[in-house]
């Protein structure tokens, strides 16, 4: 699975997502509030799904692609390629989303400007690491469990970026007062190379717990839930 096709899908689906999604955030944000913030997320992904999915399995998101693996779907000598066409797509998002937003008078370049992830002071809500590592954690987790689940051969075709996508509006709808929502580390790691400073020295978080959380989903969906 690892050609260009695939990885440019990837790196494309990654880079709407961020900007589709933080885009939103930054934008429109005031305007759309946290049920249009989170609907852009899931938007983002289900319109990918659909359109380069077929090319690539639709990730747009290294926790997807390391659950896929754990859930015996995906290959491992790919995943290293995956989630750097990831973080491709993702950083020039957010750095085009910088030129965007800086086109405004008055932007500046602050904590939080690019919609970055973040816990403590950083955290919308103001809530803690732990708070935040078991939320991205869970979230994740159940995120695979949902794509596991959607795209099984016994489930209803054509459904599956669907129920992911909405699957990823309720995840942010839940998590964004947490931590602005990740679930998706390429997708933290874009803006907060931009933003630097708070966001960039939280990143691991958005790296470990998201990980974690997939691997997890995806074993849990493999070992209790799949029909042999």
């Amino acid at each position: 699975m690892n050609n260009t096709k695939s990885l440019l899908a990837e790196a494309f689906g990654t880079f709407w997502l961020v900007l589709g999604g933080c885009g939103t955030a930054v934008l429109a944000g005031q305007g759309v509030g946290t049920l249009g913030i989170s609907i852009a997320f899931g938007l983002t992904v289900l319109t990918m799904a659909y359109a380069v999915g077929h090319i690539s399995g639709g990730h747009f998101n290294p926790a997807v692609t390391v659950g896929l693996w754990a859930g015996g779907r995906f290959p491992a000598k790919d995943i290293a390629p995956y989630v750097l066409a990831q973080v491709v797509g993702a950083i020039i998002a957010a750095f085009t989303l910088y030129f965007i937003a800086s086109g405004k008078a008055g932007f500046t370049l602050q904590a939080g400007a690019l919609a970055s992830n973040g816990t403590e002071a950083h955290s919308p809500g103001g809530y803690g690491v732990a708070a935040g590592f078991v939320i991205e954690v869970v979230l994740t987790a159940f995120f695979l469990i949902v794509i596991m689940g959607s795209t099984d051969s016994l489930a209803p075709a054509g459904a599956a970026p669907i129920a992911i996508g909405l699957a990823l509006v309720l995840i942010h709808l839940i998590s964004i007062p947490v931590t602005n929502t990740s679930v998706n580390p390429a997708r933290s790691t874009g803006p907060a190379l931009v933003e630097g400073g708070i966001a960039l020295q939280q990143l691991w978080l958005f790296w470990l717990a998201p990980l974690i959380g997939g691997a997890l989903g995806g074993w849990l969906y493999r070992s209790l839930l799949a029909r042999d």
